[in-house]
């Protein structure tokens, strides 16, 4: 009988004593990665929201630029934007702002907020000496 064989017979380390060792790390490491999946599930919905706010902001900039009432303007910006967003639409002098504003999907005990701000110049003016 080899060192190993006595060893095993009396107890000693071997394949049969790390059964419970297996169900034990998943047991613990399954939960981490549950969790760290839904943070990176997470992370691509609210990358995809800042996406539509400034798809949402640049609609309404380039319908403000072209002369559409402010009603018009805003109801451009919110059908790109992500449900539940704010849009404010400012003229200051010859610059058309449009400010969209969201929260991402997901748990509300995170307090981000996503905005985009799109600048463009009216219509109007362009061309006109001064």
């Amino acid at each position: 009988m080899s060192g190993c064989d006595r060893a095993q017979r009396r107890g000693g380390s071997g394949p049969g004593r790390d059964r419970g060792f297996v169900t034990a790390e998943t047991a613990v490491v399954l939960p981490a990665l549950v969790l760290v999946a839904m943070a990176l599930v997470w992370a691509l919905l609210a990358v995809s929201a800042q996406i539509q706010c400034v798809d949402a902001a640049r609609a309404g900039a380039r319908a403000a630029a072209r002369q559409e009432p402010p009603e018009v303007v805003a109801e451009m910006a919110r059908q790109a934007a992500p449900g539940g967003a704010r849009v404010t639409v400012d003229r200051r002098g010859e610059l058309v702002h449009v400010l969209v504003v969201a929260h991402p999907p997901g748990p509300d005990a995170l307090p981000l907020e996503l905005r985009h701000e799109a600048v463009a110049s009216a219509e109007d003016i362009v061309g006109e000496e001064r």
